[in-house]
C-alpha cells in the first residue's frame, strides 16, 4: 500500500496459522510486520524494538487482554494497540478500548476490515498529535470575561478604564455581537459606583409606543393601561450606572427628551406634572454608525454630541484574529462546564478554519459555534466536521469583505489558494487544477 512502507507492525497471536496469515497479508500491502506468538516474547520486543502499532488477540493462555495491554501501556504509554476477540469476549474488549486500546474488531473478520481499522487508528493519532492544548489564560490581566490580546482590543481596554475614572456619558458602538454590553458592565464593575445597580435596557426590543414610559417612568391614568405610578430606567439605576443599549433605534421625539434629561439631570415621566432628579451615570451603544443617521436627518445632532463624549469603538472579530484562540480557551472551557464534557482541546485544521473564518456575527457568534460542537462532538478533541459554520455567500460576498476591511488583493488571492489546498488535502496538483494553474504558478502565489 502506497505510503505505508515505514509503518512497523507487531502481529501477537497464539496460533501460528493466524499470525502467518496476518504477516503475509499485511506485508503484502506494504507494512513492515513481525509475528509473535508468545505475550511475553512480544513484551521484550516492545521494549527494546518501535512498532507503530501493535495488533493483539485478546484470549491467550499466558496472559489476559487486559493484563497485555496493561503491560504494554505500562512499558510505552503512547502504544497504539489494536485488540483482536472472538464474540463472547467483546466484553472484554469493551473494557480494553475503555483501559487504552485504539481499538477492536471481532473474529471472523476480512483482512479489509483489519486493515480499515489499521489506517483509522494511524489517522486518530495524527490527529492527536495535532491537538491544540489551549491554556487558560487571559492575556494582559484582563478581567476574565474580556480577551485583550490584540493591540486593538487593548487600545478598547485602555479606554474603558479610563471612562470607569469618570462620570461622563459613553458612547460604545461596533458591529452586534462584539461584546460592546461586557464593556459596559466593566466600566461600571471599574467605577466608584461598581457597588451600584446596572440597569440595562434596550431600545431595540422595546416597542415605539412604550419607549417613553420605559426610559422616564409613567403615572397611573397616563394611558389606559397605565394603572399604577411605575419608575422608569433612569430612576430605576438610582445612582448606578444605565446602560442605553442599542440608542440608535430611538424615535426622534424620545431624542429630544433624552437630551432634556441629560442636560438638566432631571425626567418627567409619562403623565406625570413634575420632573424628577437622577443620579444615574450613561452608558450608550450602537451597532448601527450614528454619523450616517445625523446627515440623514434620522438622529439628532446635539444629542449625538452629548452622547459621544467619551468614545469606544468595539473591533469586529476579524479585525483581532489575535483573540481567537483565547476567546475559544474561554467558551471551550464554559460549554464543557456546563455540558458536563471533557475536551482536550482543538484539532490544528479545525484550528485553522476557526481563524481563517470571517465572523459576521462576532464573538457571540464564536461563543455559540463552540458550544454547538461541542455538544455534538464525539471527539475529545474539536475537528472540522464539528464546526458549523457556514460558507462565505459566494464569490460577491467574500469581495464586498475584502473591500469593506481593507485586504489587498495579494492577500485575498494567497488566502483563497491556501483554502483550496487545505479543502484538497495538501494535493497541489488537485488544487492546480481546480484553480486553472499549473503547478509552478501555484508555488508562487503560495510564497507570495
Amino acid at each position: 500500500m502506497t505510503g505505508q512502507s515505514k509503518k512497523k507492525l507487531l502481529v501477537l497471536d497464539d496460533d501460528a496459522g493466524v499470525v502467518d496469515f496476518l504477516c503475509e497479508s499485511l506485508s503484502e500491502l506494504g507494512y513492515d510486520v513481525t509475528g509473535l506468538t508468545a505475550p511475553r516474547e512480544a513484551l521484550l520486543r516492545i521494549k527494546t524494538d518501535s512498532f507503530d502499532l501493535v495488533i493483539t488477540d485478546v484470549e491467550m493462555p499466558q496472559m489476559r487482554g487486559t493484563e497485555l495491554l496493561s503491560a504494554i501501556l505500562g512499558e510505552k504509554p503512547s502504544q497504539l494497540v489494536l485488540l483482536i476477540t472472538a464474540f463472547g469476549s467483546i466484553d472484554l474488549a469493551v473494557s480494553t478500548v475503555q483501559a487504552g486500546a485504539c481499538d477492536f474488531i471481532a473474529k471472523p473478520f476480512k483482512i479489509e476490515t483489519l486493515v480499515s481499522a489499521i489506517e483509522r487508528a494511524f489517522r486518530d493519532r495524527q490527529i492527536r498529535r495535532e491537538i491544540v492544548r489551549l491554556r487558560k489564560v487571559s492575556p494582559l490581566d484582563a478581567p476574565e470575561q474580556i480577551i485583550a490580546g490584540s493591540p486593538a482590543m487593548r487600545r478598547v481596554l485602555a479606554t474603558a478604564r479610563k471612562a470607569a475614572g469618570t462620570d461622563s456619558t459613553t458612547l460604545i458602538t461596533g458591529e452586534t455581537g462584539t461584546g460592546k454590553g461586557v464593556i459596559a458592565k466593566l466600566i461600571h464593575d471599574s467605577s466608584a459606583r461598581r457597588d451600584r445597580p446596572f440597569y440595562q435596557l434596550n431600545c431595540a426590543s422595546v416597542p415605539p409606543t412604550l419607549v417613553e414610559s420605559e426610559l422616564f417612568g409613567v403615572r397611573r391614568g397616563a394611558f389606559t393601561d397605565a394603572k399604577e405610578d411605575r419608575d422608569g430606567a433612569f430612576v430605576a439605576a438610582g445612582d448606578g450606572t444605565f446602560f442605553l443599549d442599542e440608542v440608535g433605534e430611538l424615535p426622534l421625539e424620545i431624542q429630544a427628551k433624552l437630551l432634556h434629561v441629560l442636560e438638566n439631570g432631571r425626567v418627567r415621566p409619562l403623565g406625570g406634572t413634575s420632573e424628577v432628579p437622577i443620579k444615574a451615570r450613561l452608558i450608550a451603544a450602537t451597532n448601527r454608525p450614528l454619523e450616517p443617521l445625523v446627515r440623514e436627518g434620522n438622529f439628532r445632532q446635539d444629542l449625538y454630541y452629548r452622547l459621544n463624549i467619551i468614545r469606544i469603538e468595539v473591533p469586529p472579530l476579524r479585525e483581532r484574529r489575535e483573540d481567537i484562540v483565547h476567546l475559544l480557551d474561554l467558551f471551550l472551557s464554559r460549554a464543557c462546564e456546563r455540558q458536563s464534557r471533557s475536551l482536550i482541546g482543538v484539532s490544528a485544521a479545525a484550528m485553522r478554519r476557526l481563524v481563517a473564518y470571517h465572523w459576521p456575527g462576532n464573538v457571540r457568534e464564536l461563543a455559540n459555534a463552540v458550544e454547538r460542537a461541542v455538544v455534538l462532538s464525539d471527539h475529545d478533541a474539536l475537528l472540522p466536521e464539528d464546526l458549523d459554520l457556514p460558507k462565505n455567500g459566494g464569490v460577491e460576498a467574500l469581495l464586498a469583505e475584502g473591500a469593506d476591511s481593507h485586504i489587498p488583493l495579494e492577500e485575498i488571492e494567497r488566502s483563497y489558494v491556501r483554502r483550496v489546498l487545505e479543502e484538497h488535502g495538501g494535493n497541489k496538483a488537485g488544487a492546480a487544477r481546480i484553480l486553472g494553474i499549473n503547478r509552478r504558478t501555484l508555488y508562487r502565489k503560495l510564497k507570495g
